[in-house]
């Protein structure tokens, strides 16, 4: 039975001297696919707080907040499951070097990459339109439609 709401995650558009972050977020590495850091949103904090906490507990990595810049929501046709992603644009208020033993609070992100454009375009990674949003232009805000989440 399909779950009374969708489930609300921030992720981090975060580039470093023309790199973007990216994590695996798959247990054991069971999948290569990258995405931004970033999380479920917490009830009674604000997306913000949320995205700056999740990167936090997944790098390390200090940041602060800045606009929205793409909405991408995906979903299990099958099951019960579709997640409504707000990607936010950051920047870093620390260190860009990630501790190599650093380890993810819930333990799920078990690596991390800054990846270049170019880079990206041979990494398996989602949202599909993660490089134009990430590398374009700022601008208005990005909508992705329901799309069948990868398993």
């Amino acid at each position: 039975m399909p779950s009374a709401s969708p489930r609300l995650a921030t992720r981090a558009i975060l580039i470093h001297q023309d790199r973007l972050l990216l994590v695996n977020a798959y247990p054991d590495g069971e999948s290569p696919l990258m995405c931004a850091p970033g999380g479920g949103v917490h009830r009674g904090s604000s997306l913000p707080d949320n995205l700056a906490r999740e990167v936090q507990e997944e790098t390390g990595l200090a940041i602060a907040v800045g606009a929205p810049c793409l909405v991408n929501e995906f979903h299990d046709p099958d099951g019960s499951f579709h997640q409504v992603d707000i990607y936010f644009r950051c920047i870093l208020t620390g260190a860009a070097d990630i501790d190599p033993d650093w380890q993810d609070v819930e333990r799920v992100v078990n690596r991390w990459q800054w990846v270049s454009r170019a880079e990206l375009a041979n990494i398996p990674h989602k949202p599909d339109s993660l490089g134009a949003v990430a590398f374009g232009a700022p601008g208005a805000i990005t909508y992705d439609p329901l799309e069948p989440i990868l398993r």
